[in-house]
């Protein structure tokens, strides 16, 4: 087992059980070309900056979006708003977490293309071995979002995990996204997540299974009224997956809406793989 990077944590002295401070120590890189969406969130003078939590929709993988105040700690940002876990507006837009309540981030480190990320042992409670893979996965694609990020290591408690909870999940070091395939939904749009602003023109991207790598984005006001669609094109179709990036321009006076992508049956033209996901809209 190849033994992660040391750990720059910030641990509270002597006792009275306080929680350790998340602390995060990154290692500057050139940001090269990646696997992960090329609009992950890196940090801007802007005032604001943008998180990207991976959740579940079902037992599939569901990205969110939120603006938060400006930060440089982007990578602890974003790991303390997936284990924070979905808002009540994300929730009722039908994402879900399998990271158990009350787990605590302890620090990340990101050095040579590695994030390594050190949680505390609650991460390894409760759940069959789809709720282990299904949380793995989660932090996975989080802070593999960052084009710095090319794999993670987990730590629990400062201790290197070899297998995660009763049933033995083998983390080997590394993990990346190739591992985690199986938790992408057919359509698996990772931008813009639930709860982005949009603006005309926006980027629609993310990967896609389905029959010749063809399917449908419709945007919607907040009354179900046609706004645009467009037909996108993936890489390669199915069985395979591909990438897709496209640029969609709108104009509307709506203040939110929903953007729904799907795929249709070759037999009868009936939707398929559907996912809807809850926008506002900018007035800028």
């Amino acid at each position: 087992m190849v033994s992660a990077a040391a750990f720059v944590a910030a641990c509270g002295g002597g006792s009275g059980g306080s929680s350790p401070t998340p602390a995060v120590t990154v290692v500057t890189a050139t940001p090269t070309a990646s696997h992960s969406p090329t609009t992950a969130p890196t940090a801007t003078p802007s005032s604001t900056s943008t998180l990207s939590p991976y959740f579940l929709r079902g037992e599939e993988l569901g990205v969110a979006e939120r603006r938060v105040p400006h930060t440089t700690r982007l990578a602890t940002a974003a790991m303390e708003a997936l284990l924070a876990g979905p808002t009540s507006a994300e929730r009722t837009a039908g994402l879900t977490t399998a990271v158990p309540d009350g787990t605590r981030l302890i620090g990340v480190r990101i050095q040579h293309g590695v994030a390594t990320v050190d949680l505390s042992d609650a991460f390894a409670s409760g759940g069959g071995s789809l709720s282990m893979q299904a949380r793995v996965a989660q932090i996975v694609y989080t802070l593999t979002r960052f084009p710095t990020v090319k794999a993670v290591d987990f730590r629990l408690d400062g201790a290197i995990v070899e297998t995660l909870g009763g049933e033995g999940l083998i983390l080997d070091a590394g993990q990346t996204r190739a591992d985690w395939r199986d938790f992408e939904p057919a359509i698996f749009v990772e931008r813009p997540g639930i709860g982005a602003v949009l603006s005309s023109p926006f980027i629609l991207e993310g990967t896609a299974s389905v029959f010749e790598g063809s399917f449908a984005a419709r945007l919607v006001d907040g009354a179900g009224h046609s706004i645009v669609r467009t037909q996108v094109q993936a890489s390669a179709g199915a069985p395979g997956r591909g990438r897709f990036r496209t640029t969609i321009s709108f104009s509307t006076t709506a203040q939110r809406g929903t953007l729904i992508v799907y795929s249709q049956s070759m037999e009868d033209g009936s939707r398929q793989n559907e996912v809807r996901i809850p926008v506002g809209f900018s007035s800028d």
